[in-house]
């Protein structure tokens, strides 16, 4: 397929798309091969008007932010990827609240809101992907959730069509939020935070956190951060390393030596090495502990 309609669309919103374009350069893991067409979509409306003439024209999708809880087959995917990024990821303050796309890099709005003075998400900064990820899967670290200071947020249904979901509304727990197993595209997110005057004890608390993440995670290595879920009352981490996997290795994906709730890409690593090796730490979590591992990371294939 040419997917000449599509093209029409981002040629009349001045999108940018990409033919035959290899993904492994758009996720964490630095793992995946080619979709037919990717586009940028640079706004709702564009990206309304994709959806809707792909439903027009029964033609599948996926949707892709900065791909950093993602794992893409080697063999790519055979579908056009709308990529929610750095063309919809403008940043504006309104008072107590911070606004922004959707593509906006999560650090990025922490920054902004540092900038500002404004306090509340401090917790989020380090956490790779996009707003709008985390607002998916009320991303969270060191005692701090999206929940916390998600306001509101615009979201585009299967149909292309705008709605406006409240915090009240948002259904946002442990990893999971109203938008969970759906295929709505977040477009803009609200959070409410609270201004202070002492705005290096806020910069100070993020780098600080970014250190421990530096001390703590194998930030070195191209990875999807934790692989796993939390299991009630015990860490995916320490049950890995309990059942003997620290420095694990299939191929060249591999269970981290600094934190065994980390599968890395040590170079090189296909899809394949990933997935045997996801498939291989449950498998002998279930044999030494009894425990079921949920996998966190999003697998296309």
């Amino acid at each position: 397929m040419n997917y000449l309609f599509i093209k029409e669309i981002c040629r009349r919103f001045n999108a940018a798309y990409l033919e035959n374009e290899p993904l492994a350069q758009y996720t964490s893991f630095k793992i995946g091969g080619p979709c037919p067409i990717l586009i940028k979509p640079n706004g709702a409306e564009c990206l309304s008007a994709l959806i809707k003439a792909m439903n027009s024209e029964n033609v599948q999708y996926k949707i892709m932010g900065r791909g950093s809880n993602l794992l893409i087959s080697d063999n790519g995917i055979d579908m056009p990827v709308l990529l929610i990024s750095s063309d919809m990821s403008d940043i504006i303050s309104e008072g107590e609240k911070v606004v922004c796309g959707s593509g906006a890099a999560l650090s990025a709005v922490c920054n902004a809101a540092a900038e500002l003075s404004l306090t509340g998400l401090e917790f989020a900064y380090g956490i790779p992907g996009s707003v709008g990820g985390a607002v998916y899967m009320n991303a969270g670290a060191y005692g701090g959730e999206i929940k916390d200071v998600f306001q509101s947020c615009e979201y585009l249904d299967l149909q292309g069509e705008s709605h406006i979901l409240t915090a009240e509304n948002a259904d946002l727990s442990y990893r999971h939020s109203f938008f969970s197993g759906k295929d709505y595209i977040i477009t803009k997110i609200t959070f409410k935070l609270t201004h202070t005057n002492d705005k290096s004890a806020i910069t100070a608390r993020m780098q600080e956190l970014m250190q421990k993440r530096r001390d703590k995670q194998p930030l070195e290595y191209p990875s999807a951060g934790s692989t796993f879920k939390r299991p009630e009352g015990d860490f995916a981490g320490r049950l890995i390393e309990a059942a003997g996997l620290r420095g694990f290795s299939i191929g060249n994906a591999a269970v981290s030596e600094k934190h065994c709730g980390f599968v890395i890409n040590k170079g090189g690593a296909s899809f394949e090495d990933v997935k045997q090796l996801i498939e291989t730490i449950k498998e002998k979590v279930r044999e030494t502990s009894g425990r079921e591992l949920s996998c966190e990371v999003i697998i296309w294939e």
